[in-house]
């Protein structure tokens, strides 16, 4: 695509809030064609920054269905479902697989919470996480350290914002 990939476009630090807000709610719109509007049920089970493309419009797209599968919505309550193995990118992977729960489109809509937080701190799910001092904080998921910062602070919305975007989003945002 045009514009490459969300990830060539996180690690730039070129985004403003506007386009992360449209990359947000663009990719969300995918997840529920793909989900909800297709004829044969779709689960993606690797929604990540590398495969959410940008075209020219600066819209994403939802790409690389190559772990997919495509199921009769029938099937959501087969055995089927539960015989899928484990199927994603570390750091984006849902509990789901883990704890061999049903396989629903839940597995997709967690990916893409990981890569909303991605969007919104600037942060890979994976790496350590350092202080204003450089100093490494803790290392692991990212979701867990964000998880910390909302039961430390009533302000914790600007402590996990990306610091790049120097204080320019909207905590609350209309479109």
């Amino acid at each position: 695509m045009e514009h490459g990939s969300l990830a060539e476009n996180l690690s730039s630090k070129a985004l403003d809030w506007k386009k992360i807000f449209q990359f947000a709610v663009g990719t969300a719109k995918g997840l529920v064609y793909i989900h909800e509007e297709c004829l044969e049920w779709v689960l993606h089970c690797d929604i990540k920054p590398q495969n959410i493309v940008i075209d020219s419009n600066y819209q994403p797209k939802v790409s690389d269905f190559g772990l997919s599968w495509l199921l009769n919505r029938g099937d959501v309550k087969s055995s089927k479902i539960s015989r899928l193995r484990l199927r994603g990118t570390r750091g984006y992977v849902a509990p789901e697989w883990v704890l061999n729960m049903p396989i629903t489109s839940k597995v997709d809509v967690h990916s893409y919470g990981i890569v909303l937080l991605e969007l919104v701190t600037g942060r890979s799910p994976s790496i350590g996480v350092h202080g204003i001092d450089g100093k490494q904080l803790m290392q692991g998921a990212l979701s867990k350290w964000v998880k910390q910062q909302r039961d430390v602070t009533e302000t914790w919305i600007g402590m996990i914002v990306d610091p790049t975007l120097d204080g320019k989003y909207d905590e609350v945002d209309h479109g």
